[in-house]
Parts: C-alpha cells; structure tokens; sequence
C-alpha cells in the first residue's frame, strides 16, 4: 500500500561540511512499505499511484533525527547543574545508575526513556545502557516493540566507581555473548560493546571488550573520551605507558569505523589523525560539555583532520533529548570558540540526521531521497505561536530551518516516522502526542 505525503521538506542528502547544500522544496513523497519510491510534485506522484492516500502537511518535514550518545539510566537526573564530571557522576549519575538494578525501576524507565526518544524526533539513536544485564534485556525488549532503530549494550566497569556498579572481566565476557546473543541484529536492534570509559575499565575489561567486538559482524563500540581536563589527567595516570586518552582503546583495537566516542573535547592533534585513520566517530555533546564546564568542542580541528561528527544529546548532563536544541547550543559554542567553525542552518540539519546515520552505519536513513526509508519528523507549530510567526515570515529556507532549530520544542512536533509507521502521532482532537503503544 502506498501513501503520499506533500508538503515543504528539508534535508542534507550531501555533507555541508564538503559543499553539500540545503535541500528544501515542495514536493510529495510516495512512500511503499516503508521506502520513499518516489520523490516529486504532487500530480506526478498520484499519476504514477492512482487511488494512493494523500496526507498533506503543513509546517516542516525533515529527516529522522539520530542521537549519538544518550544514556538510558540518566534520564531522571537531567538538571543537575554547578557541577564538573567527575563530581557530577559521584553525586548524580551514578547512584541513579544504581537504581536500575531492580528490574521493575528498569522496565518502567525504557518506557519514559523511548518514548521520550520518539517525542523528541528522534528516530535512531546509539544508547549508552546500564550497568545491569537484566536491565539490558528488559530495555532491549521495550526497544523491539517501540519501533525505533536502537543500539546499545551493558555498561562493564571494574575500578573507580560505586561497588555496586563493577564486574569482573569473565562476567562481563559472560553478560555481552548473552546480550549479542538475545538481541543483535533483531528487528531494529543491534549491540554496542561499551566499557564505561577507560577511568573505570582496566587493561583486562578492555581486552573483554576487545574479544566481544569481534565476536559477530556489525557490532558497535562506543564510550567516552577527552571530556574534561580532570578526567584526562586521570586516565593518564592509569595507564603511563599509553601516549593518550585514545591510544587506551586503540591499543586494543576498539578504534574502527563501527566506534563512537562520545565528547572529545580536548583531544590531541595525533589522536585526531587516529581517530580519522580508523574512521572513528565522535559524539558531539554540546549541552552536557557547557552544563559540566567541560570545554567548548573544537570543531574546526575534527573537519580539519577528517574525523567523523554527529550529535549526542547526553541527557543526565544535558538538556533534555531533543537534538534541535544541541544543534542550536552547538551552533552558540562554535560562535564563542577562538576558532569555531561557522556553522549554518544546513550545518545543524546535517549533523542532527545524515552525520548520525553515517556514524552508526544506517545508510538508509538521514534524508529523504527516493530508495531511503521514511524516518521523517514533522514540526507543525501552533497557530499563533512565535515558532510559527517567524516561520511563516522567513525570507528564504535557511531562514525558515534557523527559526525551527532556535525556537522549535517537542510540543511542536505532529508526527515521527519509522519506516514509515508513526511511532508518534499529534491527536488533533485533544492536542496530545500519543506513543507507539497508544496508536497500536
């Protein structure tokens, strides 16, 4: 069955950062199975699909946005401010990552946490999990019925936080192959192999994550790196015979084009040439790096050495989970950086939808091109509201794509889709967004 939706449409099918451009036109997109079969005007669309359901739409529609780096425990902790880290994780973080360790806390938090994810306009997204396998498999498990396009792992640590939270390195082995086992490549799911960071994993919790990342195809890495001084200096003198932050995952192979290192905010020039060399992605989380005082990112050097960026809302540490508002504060960070990269509205696009699909290897998705999936989100502000003053009065698309990254909320976003499938919906009866399990 097919349907086909019209209206104005933005998305950054080629990279800004290389002389992409913004793509913004009026046009229907036919949709079939969940693939957008064809891209055009409107009576094209209905000749070459006679009978096709036409759902017009007001307002804006852009790409699936794709969350870097969000961390599923951490989500009842957002607003935790005056504090950096390390400080943040002790007083913050990690005794809420505690918590999950009872099963029904867990199971009651996937759901906000998913949900809040779809609300968002967030349709794949690399999460950061928790500390407890059976937390994994009961956030796996919501994962495959939200409809969403979810990869992440239990979190493996053996040193330098709250007891509660270590394992061993066998158990570690033991709780990833069930996972992989249980999850990988089901549906939308896939697993991330995910040591906390390198402050909490020694030599041989690395070498588990090392054994488990090669242990099936298309497995993700991810942890943190570089994110604050304090954090740096620290890591520095757990391993002294390693040249940098980076070199403590490189030197067990864990740098490749399937690894995403959150934040990276005060690398070196030769780790960013490692981390180019490998194809690493970097996680970019404006919000939490200005939250914690950890340092403004340093865009200009990743384009400059070719790493890979994308977006990552953080959450406990940040703002909230929708990607509109780390694309604006990344936006205000280059523009207060000594050598900030001047980022324009197609930049912000790009970074919230394509880079992040590229980075978690999702060619499918991030625009909105014909053989493409149809991840889309439509922001429809209401009547009267200042989003939908400026938008209407914007001179020209670019205008039109700045007022949605500096004024659009969640509260105006209609629609999300996966594969076609509303996983949100705006009932216009009452105004409210219903999830996945309320339009099912």
């Amino acid at each position: 069955m097919t349907t086909i939706y019209y209206g104005h449409i933005m998305d950054t099918p080629e990279s800004p950062f290389t002389g992409g451009e913004l793509r913004a036109e009026t046009a229907a997109l036919a949709v079939t199975d969940g693939r957008i079969v064809l891209r055009g005007g409107l009576n094209d669309a209905e000749a070459a699909f006679p009978g096709a359901e036409v759902v017009r739409f007001d307002g804006l529609l852009i790409p699936g946005m794709v969350d870097t780096h969000v961390h599923y425990p951490q989500l009842p902790v957002v607003g935790g401010l005056g504090m950096p880290l390390l400080q943040w994780l002790d007083e913050c973080a990690l005794p809420q990552e505690v918590r999950l360790a009872d099963n029904d806390h867990a199971r009651d938090l996937a759901g906000r946490f998913l949900g809040g994810l779809a609300s968002a306009g967030t349709t794949s997204a690399l999460v950061f999990g928790s500390h407890y396998a059976t937390a994994m498999h009961t956030f796996f498990d919501a994962a495959a019925s939200s409809g969403l396009r979810i990869t992440s792992g239990v979190v493996v640590s053996d040193r330098n936080l709250r007891e509660e939270l270590h394992t061993t390195p066998q158990i570690a082995r033991e709780e990833m192959a069930g996972l992989i086992d249980a999850w990988h490549g089901k549906g939308n799911l896939r697993y991330a192999v995910t040591p906390r960071f390198s402050l909490s994993a020694t030599e041989a919790m690395l070498e588990a994550c090392a054994e488990a990342f090669a242990s099936a195809p298309g497995l993700f890495f991810t942890s943190h790196v570089n994110e604050s001084r304090q954090e740096v200096k620290v890591v520095a003198e757990l391993f002294p015979h390693l040249a940098s932050y980076t070199d403590t995952y490189d030197a067990f192979g864990l740098l490749t084009d399937h690894s995403v290192l959150a934040h990276n905010v005060h690398p070196t020039s030769a780790e960013l040439a490692r981390l180019a060399q490998t194809g690493s992605s970097i996680a970019h989380c404006p919000t939490s790096n200005s939250s914690l005082g950890s340092g403004l990112f340093p865009l200009s050097a990743h384009i400059d050495a070719g790493v890979r960026v994308a977006l990552g809302s953080d959450v406990g540490a940040g703002t909230g989970l929708c990607l509109v508002k780390e694309g604006l504060q990344a936006y205000f960070q280059q523009q207060l950086h000594e050598d900030g990269f001047p980022l324009t509205p197609a930049h912000l696009l790009y970074l919230a939808t394509r880079a992040g699909a590229l980075a978690l290897n999702l060619p499918q998705v991030g625009h909105l091109s014909e053989g493409m999936a149809f991840d889309a989100v439509h922001f429809s502000p209401a009547d009267g509201s200042t989003f939908s003053y400026v938008l209407g009065g914007a001179p020209n698309p670019s205008a039109a794509l700045a007022s949605l990254f500096t004024l659009a909320t969640e509260a105006d976003i209609a629609a999300v889709y996966v594969d076609g499938v509303a996983v949100t919906h705006r009932d216009e009866s009452s105004g409210k967004v219903l999830s996945a399990s309320a339009l099912s």
